[in-house]
């Protein structure tokens, strides 16, 4: 069900994440969290542009009035991408020094997504925050130690999240309406020598696709069983997360981390972005209804 594991950017990022597509550019955004850039890569042309942001990036989304929506360091912001400019939105930890934005990705109803880490990422320092079109912000979750992976089910019953070090993903029942969430349960636990779950994606079938941060490879599982269905190696130490791109949402682009280490000896490609080709099609990456 999958073709061959092909190195598209050798960007050697530092800590590249948050990949999402962009169906109406038919563009791949993607940020380098150290490198404090946002990445635009056209798979057309093969050119992968970057654009400077001057603080810690955790993620990026597509905007429907244009541009996008980033997490950063220091809080939600509009970035125009012909001028580059930014436009601050809320920063809702302005008074927590020690934290910044990780993970983050829009709900099937474009409300923003995303949460928060401290300088350790095991200290239940963070939380998950909802910006909503209104550009009002609200507290999903608290004690959150790595806020990670996110996902929706297909049918829009679900959200699926990830807090990495407790090696879980977590169910929660949502409203599609109002963004509610409420009677989590745990579906997916990750051993010791899998490495730590990261970023996720969804496929149509409601399989997640989950990056292994130091397990070098990335999988997908059935959350109703909780078992793994397919491993795939990825020839980077830290692999970081993962969406569906392409015409015809099958192409798995997969961003990886190449920190300072005697990881990149092994592996030299690492910080690179990579692509499948799949058999099965991906859930699309919503855009910011604003």
């Amino acid at each position: 069900m999958l073709g061959e594991v092909e190195l598209v950017i050798d960007a050697k990022a530092t800590l590249g994440e948050g990949p999402s597509w962009d169906s109406k550019r038919h563009l791949l955004y993607w940020v380098d969290i150290l490198g404090q850039k946002l990445h635009l890569y056209n798979p057309t042309t093969g050119i992968n542009k970057s654009i400077a942001l001057g603080q810690l990036v955790g993620s990026v989304v597509p905007r429907k009035s244009g541009g996008v929506v980033l997490a950063l360091e220091k809080g939600f912001y509009f970035l125009d991408l012909e001028t580059k400019s930014l436009q601050a939105i809320f920063d809702p930890e302005s008074h927590l020094e020690e934290n910044r934005f990780n993970d983050g990705k829009c709900d099937p109803k474009g409300r923003f997504w995303a949460g928060t880490t401290d300088s350790v990422g095991t200290n239940e320092a963070g939380a998950l925050y909802c910006l909503g079109k209104d550009l009002l912000t609200k507290k999903k979750l608290g004690k959150v130690s790595t806020s990670n992976g996110l996902a929706w089910s297909p049918d829009h019953k679900y959200m699926y999240f990830i807090d990495t070090p407790t090696r879980k993903v977590v169910q929660f029942e949502y409203d599609l309406n109002s963004g509610h969430i409420e009677n989590p349960i745990d579906v997916i636990y990750f051993v010791d020598d899998e490495g730590l779950p990261d970023g996720m994606t969804i496929d149509d079938e409601g399989m997640l696709w989950i990056a292994h941060w130091g397990g070098s490879k990335i999988s997908r599982w059935n959350p109703k069983s909780g078992k793994q269905m397919l491993s795939v190696p990825i020839p980077a130490f830290y692999v970081t997360s993962c969406t569906f791109g392409g015409k015809d949402l099958n192409e798995l682009y997969i961003t990886t981390a190449r920190m300072e280490n005697n990881h990149s000896k092994i592996f030299p490609i690492a910080g690179g972005v990579f692509r499948i080709k799949t058999s099965v099609k991906g859930c699309p990456t919503y855009q910011f209804n604003n």
